[in-house]
């Protein structure tokens, strides 16, 4: 599945980022984006073994930790401790997998909304 193979990237390139942060954000943004960056992965994993609209929801938790990872890696610019120029890349990868999960999830929607159309009440 390419969101989660994109995902697995990104949680590779987060890594990479934190750790060249300083030692004092061990436990505050450090730790704080590693466990989003290894959250959206994780939701997309244990959501594909559901059904569509448990998947659909584990998409959902996982585009809301990309989008909590996005802010905390722009919080590192805002705090000095990163430049916009060393962080632009992973934002367009935040970015272009956001833009992948909505789409999968508009995609799940849909076939949900037809399931549930084309089903037949019990007779």
């Amino acid at each position: 599945m390419i969101i989660w193979q994109d995902s697995m990237k990104l949680a590779s390139a987060i890594y990479d980022l934190i750790a060249k942060l300083p030692e004092t954000e061990k436990y505050g943004l450090r730790s704080q984006m590693a466990r989003a960056a290894v959250s959206i992965p994780s939701n997309i994993a244990e959501g594909s073994s559901r059904n569509n609209a448990d998947f659909k929801r584990f998409l959902q938790i996982a585009l809301g930790s990309s989008y909590e990872l996005e802010t905390q890696v722009l919080l590192l610019v805002e705090l000095h401790l990163v430049r916009f120029e060393d962080i632009q890349d992973t934002i367009a990868q935040i970015d272009g997998l956001q833009r992948k999960m909505n789409a999968f999830i508009s995609q799940l929607r849909t076939q949900i909304e037809s399931n549930k159309r084309n089903k037949k009440p019990n007779t």
